[in-house]
């Protein structure tokens, strides 16, 4: 399905056109259900708790790309084309954005320091997501 706004992302290179594949969305969605689940143990870290539900939101928003035919191999413009793909506002999305932003610290700068309520803030949105997204592929 092509979205104006996604066609202008893949004509200045930030997206790439691919066919819908039902097998890799299919794959993309129970990562990110896994993930999820990962990230409601209680046992291990909360910086881990926190990479696992980024992790999940970033495979369901790529699957919600993925239907629409795109890909990126920008993380954020994964996120920010969710308002696109699944007409989430951009409040919604900007929650996923500060958690790139986040991870990011965490990956090139070492630092990682967060709140059991950023965690839970974080794995509710992203459930949503998963929600949509499987929504998405079965309408």
């Amino acid at each position: 399905m092509s979205l104006p706004a996604l066609d202008n992302l893949l004509r200045i290179g930030q997206l790439k056109a691919e066919p819908r594949n039902y097998a890799e969305l299919a794959r993309m969605l129970a990562r990110a259900r896994r993930s999820l689940t990962d990230a409601a143990v209680t046992g291990v870290s909360a910086s881990t708790r926190f990479i696992c539900a980024y992790s999940a939101g970033h495979a369901a928003a790529l699957a919600a790309l993925r239907w629409h035919g795109y890909r990126s191999e920008n993380r954020f413009t994964v996120f920010q084309c969710l308002s696109h793909t699944l007409g989430w506002s951009d409040a919604r999305w900007r929650v996923l954005d500060a958690a790139h932003r986040r991870r990011n610290l965490a990956e090139y700068e070492g630092f990682m320091e967060v709140e059991e309520s950023t965690i839970a803030e974080l794995c509710a949105l992203v459930a949503e997501l998963i929600a949509d997204v499987d929504g998405l592929i079965k309408s």
